[in-house]
């Protein structure tokens, strides 16, 4: 009950900022969308919590972030191309939609403290984790790597890059007509074809071999399917 009543009064004092904020005269914009990104992760974090998972699951979890954050470090110097991506799709194809948005929101949150945290994280979270939304949607523990690698592309080039950029549109200009957002998302779509691409690649080339690890731990650890999510 406490945690409700906690959870209540959060929420309501973001709303009334965002409220504030918009009948304020000089309107924070950037301030309002992280708020409602934030708003926007609250269900899926509770949703998890209420699931009350047990500790192998936690366990497991635990251990395909850390997965998913070193194979974002490791490829520190290279820009784009990055696995987490990858990672992130066959925990979602294998553990459902609710674990793959935990995965992939969390993942992005701890990577970016080897890349830097700031205005943009929770739009990586929130990106990172409909990515995994989405692939526990479309896909099950079966996937094969060709579908998971089309799947990879549109939803790190498209879907991934159309929430992450609306942070540099937000913090590159105050304004917000369409020839100024359309240019910052033009100047951003190499970028995010090098990720898509990149992640279709190690889908292709590891996606199956990984979701089948994912499968035996799965069937040692008795984790239950989320059959709700299928």
């Amino acid at each position: 009950m406490k945690k409700l009543i906690a959870l209540i009064c959060a929420v309501a004092g973001m709303l009334v900022l965002v409220m504030w904020q918009l009948f304020s005269a000089d309107t924070n914009y950037y301030l309002i969308t992280v708020i409602i990104l934030i708003l926007s992760m609250l269900p899926f974090f509770v949703s998890f919590e209420k699931s009350r998972p047990s500790a192998r699951e936690l366990t497991l979890i635990a251990g395909l972030i850390a997965v998913a954050v070193v194979s974002r470090a490791v490829f520190y110097l290279v820009p784009q191309v990055k696995p987490i991506g990858a990672v992130v799709i066959v925990c979602g194809a294998c553990l459902g939609a609710k674990r793959g948005y935990f995965i992939g929101a969390m993942s992005a949150f701890l990577s970016n403290f080897i890349f830097g945290q700031g205005i943009w994280t929770p739009f990586q979270m929130v990106a990172l984790g409909i990515v995994g939304l989405a692939a526990g949607l479309l896909f099950n523990e079966k996937a094969k790597r060709v579908p998971m690698a089309i799947a990879g592309f549109v939803l790190c080039f498209a879907v991934y890059g159309l929430i992450v950029d609306l942070s540099s549109v937000l913090m590159m200009t105050s304004d917000y007509s369409a020839m100024s957002v359309l240019s910052i998302y033009a100047a951003g779509v190499p970028f995010g074809f090098v990720f898509g691409a990149s992640t279709a690649l190690f889908l292709l080339l590891f996606g199956e071999a990984f979701a089948k690890k994912i499968n035996r731990m799965v069937i040692k650890y008795g984790i239950p399917e989320d059959k709700s999510e299928k």
